[in-house]
């Protein structure tokens, strides 16, 4: 390798050794004074900034792999344009020292602008700060022990090629042993097997030549080794801090009764198929979709919920009074507007909450008001109509979720439950403010993008059993799944082989109208692939819709179907 080659290489390490100790340390000052973490800073921008689309492709395609996937994607980039700044350095050390305050600076940005769990702004970018200095601190230090000075220009000598002639470029021949310099010998000539041997090596070379004075080995290494600590360092113990409340402290939430009990599951609520999803979905099983890459953990001995806006009595409310008011309990099955035809974002549990029409009703909602602006911990906005929360269904301010306090990725301490429209103008978690007001007065986060205001789910059905392309024998067979209506209710499933006949399957047991129902349909399964495809109808008498429509704006539309191979 030449001498310019190692120069190059040792810059660029040194330029990624720099960004990932800014990184490092950011990531802890985020960790122990709330700020926005760098990292999250960025990605998040990138979220909010992505076009609708690329979300839908993301939800779609990389399911709950989307974030670690962005951060990854973030980091990826980060050390690639250290990368670059390094090796810019080795011959513009002025321009690696702006590229990496660029970094900072970019940091820093995304912190100032993007939406935020911190107390104050100072504090929500104090991380970004850390980052852009120990950055540049760390990038300063690894020219200067490559002796490449970003303030004086490199230091280096121009040595006349002379025929024949041999220079040593490195420290001064007064100090041969000086251990901290890097000798090279360079031979310059057209003549003889030395100067053959150079050409070979570095290239034929004739008149001035700039060559590197060397670089101290020790310094360097001492460099790299200090920023490579502060990186990992920083970052490990970033990750081993609590982070805000723990999960003793959630665990130690007492629920009271509800005042108001859901009925007991109805003995022939599930249907007996293996592979059918729970009737009652686990919390760790629970489809979770939203904005964040990190997860709040909200203190419930901190947290407030503001109600205002349009009402007569603004009203004010910490854990304590919301758990000290009438409580409910009831089975609601929720659905993300982002799940495809048949896909896995629907899920059903029983919350225990407050009645949302209580506290408007206390509240005293004005003439004129159709909405209300719910806001999460992180800034984060939803418009919700003002009738699906007064209109007598269980929409509720939930603390609770089979059994337990909310878990944290579910909106702890408090989150809406709204039966009956999409998560993305009802189910607000980590809630902390709700204002009663007008549609035309504001607009949310998801409408924004091109999302419906209002957004009613629309009856669907989906096949569980059998998986897609799954091998079964021939003769009887079974098809099971699940169908939902939420605030309807499903009166009939049917399932079509083929081009056959629509078939009435076998509903399992109503819950509520607020849950999803399970149906199986037996079955001759005949030699051959085969194609079952099914549809549900509503209390109503809505039969859903053979119109394939995308999740955007107002949710999918379509009949599920799967190939089976019948052998």
């Amino acid at each position: 390798m030449t001498l310019t080659r190692r120069l190059r290489a040792r810059a660029a390490l040194g330029g990624v050794l720099a960004a990932g100790a800014g990184l490092g340390l950011g990531e802890l000052t985020a960790a122990l004074a709330g700020g926005t973490s760098p990292v999250v800073g960025v990605g998040t921008q990138l979220i909010d900034l992505a076009p609708g689309p690329a979300k839908d492709w993301a939800v779609k395609n990389l399911g709950t792999a989307d974030k670690p996937i962005l951060v990854g994607a973030v980091l990826l980039a980060v050390t690639g344009f250290a990368l670059l700044a390094g090796v810019i350095g080795a011959s513009k050390p002025r321009v690696a020292v702006g590229m990496t305050i660029a970094l900072g600076l970019l940091a820093i940005l995304a912190a100032a602008t993007g939406r935020t769990l911190a107390a104050n702004h100072f504090v929500q970018v104090l991380p970004g700060f850390v980052t852009l200095l120990v950055a540049t601190i760390g990038m300063f230090l690894v020219l200067r022990s490559l002796n490449l000075n970003p303030f004086g220009g490199r230091r280096g000598r121009k040595t006349a090629a002379a025929e024949g002639s041999t220079r040593i470029v490195g420290p001064s021949p007064t100090r041969p042993n000086d251990r901290t310099a890097d000798l090279d010998a360079v031979t310059v000539g057209s003549g003889g097997s030395g100067g053959s041997a150079a050409a070979g090596a570095g290239g034929a070379e004739s008149g001035e030549r700039e060559t590197p004075a060397g670089f101290d080995r020790r310094g360097f290494l001492v460099t790299a080794i200090a920023l490579g600590a502060a990186g990992v360092g920083g970052l490990a113990v970033s990750r081993v801090l609590p982070g805000g409340v723990d999960d003793a402290t959630r665990a130690a939430i007492k629920i009271p009764a509800p005042a108001s009990r859901a009925n007991a599951l109805p003995a022939g609520v599930s249907a007996d198929v293996a592979g059918v999803s729970r009737f009652v979905t686990p919390n760790k099983s629970f489809y979770r979709v939203d904005t964040l890459l990190t997860v709040p953990k909200v203190d419930p001995r901190n947290w407030e919920l503001r109600v205002h806006g349009m009402v007569d009595r603004e009203l004010r409310f910490n854990l304590a009074d919301l758990l000290g008011r009438r409580l409910v309990e009831r089975d609601i099955t929720l659905t993300c507007v982002s799940n495809e035809v048949g896909g896995p974002y629907v899920g059903n549990a029983r919350w225990i909450g407050v009645p949302i029409a209580d506290i408007l009703q206390e509240a005293g909602v004005r003439a004129g008001a159709d909405a209300v602006k719910s806001t999460s911990v992180d800034g984060l906005t939803i418009g919700t109509p003002l009738k699906a929360l007064a209109d007598g269904r269980d929409a509720i301010f939930a603390v609770a979720m089979n059994g337990e306090p909310l878990p944290f990725e579910h909106g702890f301490p408090v989150r809406m439950v709204v039966p009956g429209l999409y998560g993305y103008v009802s189910a607000t978690k980590w809630i902390v403010d709700f204002e009663v007001t007008r549609f035309e007065d504001f607009s949310a986060y998801w409408t924004d993008r091109g999302w419906s205001v209002e957004a009613p789910i629309k009856t669907s059905s989906r096949i569980d059993v059998p998986k897609g392309f799954a091998r079964i024998k021939a003769g009887p067979a079974v098809a099971a799944g699940v169908a939902w209506a939420q605030n309807r209710g499903i009166a009939k499933v049917e399932v079509q082989v083929d081009e056959g006949p629509w078939q009435e399957a076998t509903l399992a047991l109503e819950d509520t109208i607020d849950t999803w129902r399970q149906w199986t349909l037996r079955w001759n399964a005949t030699p051959g692939n085969h194609r079952l495809t099914v549809r549900a109808t509503d209390a109503d008498g809505q039969v859903q819709t053979t119109d394939r429509a995308a999740p955007r704006p107002n949710g999918s539309s379509g009949l599920h179907n799967t190939v089976v191979m019948v052998e």
